[in-house]
């Protein structure tokens, strides 16, 4: 074969081979950026399904947080109205079927209802999930610590004003910056964040990929998508289980906060507007409503109690729902109201 004839085969072989090429290569390329759009968009469908379940649960623990905060808050009505009576006798413990329920203490419930009051008034420019996070911590525990000591040595009750947000703030925060505690600006956060509010109900694995970003590579990025997708997919169950939880819970406190409003306005009735302030001239249905309206006193305090959530041990670990314990305190609940009411 001539020389110039083969020279000229082999040139369009060449060219046909690197068309073939430059073909497989677009492809190669077309399949990748179809690859990472893909990942993207599922990633960004995950998030959107992610942020509506935080925002309905965060709103449903907000609920029930601030319901509890609102019945501590009110054992400063039922505190002033109970003192007013003389010679009462001493009601003792509520211990029966296996529920015990605590004594009236009349310094407890004002520390508890002054807390639950602080409380209550930070929620006003707070962010989602901040009263939420008060239930899942348990209420009462949370009013208790808010009721703390600011950083001048002055008990945060005796405060008013600015110098009551701010003791508040930073007895949030973990107490003075001076102390070792994170100070007003943590204190801040924690009533103001959003993001902060999902990680009280969920845990330290939300940031592990709500920050994140997909990479360039689209093997890569569809591999990260899918990481997760999967955090995901158990952090919305989750998110779905203790929304059910939390809307168990408030019904039931909120039945029981009922039976108490009526009490406590029977008794309110009673002492003021019947003027009955000494304990021997009042009638055996005063006594008894007095009697249980100390009780339901007593089982709303327990209620409150009650940590929905269970931290998790690890900075990146997810939180767990403490059923057993709220099915426990719904569980009494139904034995004291049938047992007394």
């Amino acid at each position: 074969m001539p020389l110039p004839l083969f020279l000229g085969i082999g040139a369009a072989i060449a060219g046909a081979a690197g068309i073939g090429t430059g073909i497989h290569g677009a492809a190669k390329m077309k399949e990748a950026n179809g690859t990472m759009e893909s990942a993207k968009r599922c990633h960004e469908r995950n998030m959107n399904r992610f942020e509506k379940e935080n925002k309905t649960t965060s709103e449903d623990m907000d609920k029930l947080g601030k319901l509890e905060l609102e019945i501590l808050h009110s054992f400063n009505t039922f505190s002033d109205v109970f003192e007013q009576i003389k010679n009462r006798p001493t009601f003792e413990n509520y211990s029966k079927n296996g529920i015990t329920l605590p004594k009236y203490d009349s310094e407890k419930l004002k520390k508890v209802s002054v807390g639950a009051g602080v409380l209550l008034g930070g929620l006003g420019g707070a962010g989602l999930g901040a009263a939420g996070g008060f239930a899942a911590a348990g209420a009462t525990t949370a009013a208790v610590m808010a009721l703390g000591t600011a950083s001048t040595g002055t008990a945060i009750a005796s405060l008013s004003g600015a110098a009551l947000t701010n003791a508040t703030l930073a007895a949030l925060g973990g107490g003075a910056i001076a102390a070792g505690g994170g100070g007003i600006a943590l204190g801040t956060t924690i009533l103001g964040a959003t993001t902060l509010g999902v990680g009280l109900l969920v845990g330290g694995v939300i940031f592990s990929f709500t920050g994140g970003k997909l990479s360039d590579k689209a093997d890569e990025a569809w591999s990260q998508m899918k990481k997760a997708e999967d955090k995901i997919n158990k952090i919305c169950e989750y998110l779905l289980d203790l929304r059910n939880t939390s809307n168990k819970y408030h019904d039931t406190i909120s039945s029981v906060n009922g039976i108490y409003q009526k009490h406590l306005n029977g008794l309110t009735s009673v002492v003021t507007m019947l003027g009955h302030k000494d304990w021997n001239t009042f009638t055996a249905e005063e006594k008894k409503l007095a009697e249980n309206t100390v009780l339901l006193v007593g089982l709303l305090y327990n209620m409150c109690k009650v940590e929905l959530v269970i931290k998790g041990k690890g900075e990146e670990d997810m939180n767990t729902i403490n059923t057993t314990e709220v099915n426990q305190s719904i569980d009494h609940a139904k034995v004291v109201l049938a047992d007394k009411f």
